[in-house]
């Protein structure tokens, strides 16, 4: 897993390592059960404050998509799978909202989106 932190971006440093964790969890690169690096390990890898670390752990530990445990560590935690499958679900939700303003945009009626699903689909299945 590969945290990219911008100083030009509008985002804090804590909000932008915590959205890429997010994702990361969201699409499987991180599992349930994985362990996290210690909180003084991350912020030394990225150069980062451990308070902004800790932050981090916390805010994700709130929303259920980590659990710490005093003296063993910090783990990926899927225990709120409807939180999980609901989050993935509004991801691919903005996508395919994103895909219609496009479709939209180019006049592509409805039938032919539906048949565009559809071969795109068929196409992943089979892969």
């Amino acid at each position: 897993m590969k945290i990219l932190i911008s100083n030009s971006s509008d985002l804090p440093l804590y909000q932008q390592i915590k959205e890429q964790l997010k994702d990361a969890i969201l699409q499987g690169e991180l599992k349930d059960g994985d362990s996290m690096p210690s909180i003084r390990r991350f912020a030394n890898d990225l150069g980062v404050s451990v308070l902004t670390i800790r932050r981090v752990y916390d805010e994700l530990e709130q929303e259920g998509f980590l659990v710490q445990q005093v003296g063993v560590g910090t783990f990926v935690s899927a225990a709120n799978a409807e939180l999980l499958r609901d989050a993935r679900r509004r991801v691919v939700e903005q996508k395919m909202q994103d895909a219609l303003e496009s479709a939209r945009g180019l006049h592509i009626p409805r039938d032919e989106l539906h048949a565009m699903l559809d071969i795109l689909y068929d196409d992943f299945k089979n892969t």
